[in-house]
């Protein structure tokens, strides 16, 4: 006796669409994969610039304050000392400034990723509504749109 594959046993059109729910659940699959590259993408450019940012604004900080204080040493007395305490006043308020800038530049990021997690958790929210492999492949795809 010859025993015969599970295919061998099923007929022509269950074969022909298990095989179609199987390709097109690969693609779908495949397709949200590569939109979540730009997301993770956007947000690790996002922090490079905004890093880059804040060393061009504290290099710029420290020339000006070289700048004014070479200018400060023309003076003398107390109108010296005014100018230097202006300069490293106006150094600090730049440096600030850029610091903010990056901080509010990471708090964009990680709202961000909170929103992703949100949205995650609402498509699979929905995919509870589904039973089988329909069930596995919504989650599949949520998590591959939403995560990183």
């Amino acid at each position: 006796m010859m025993l015969r594959n599970d295919d061998q046993l099923r007929s022509p059109r269950h074969l022909w669409r298990d095989r179609l729910l199987t390709t097109v659940a690969a693609v779908i699959f495949g397709l949200t994969l590569s939109n979540v590259a730009p997301a993770d993408d956007k947000s690790r450019e996002s922090k490079r610039v905004a890093n880059a940012e804040y060393k061009a604004a504290v290099d710029k900080a420290e020339a000006n304050y070289k700048a004014a204080r070479q200018h400060c040493n023309s003076l003398t007395g107390n109108d010296k000392d005014v100018c230097v305490k202006e300069a490293k006043a106006e150094q600090k308020r730049a440096k600030a400034e850029a610091k903010a800038m990056k901080k509010s530049t990471k708090a964009h990021a990680e709202a961000g990723e909170e929103k992703r997690e949100a949205q995650y958790k609402v498509a699979k929210e929905k995919c509870d509504s589904l039973s089988g492999n329909a069930k596995d492949v919504c989650e599949k795809e949520a998590e591959a749109k939403y995560k990183h």
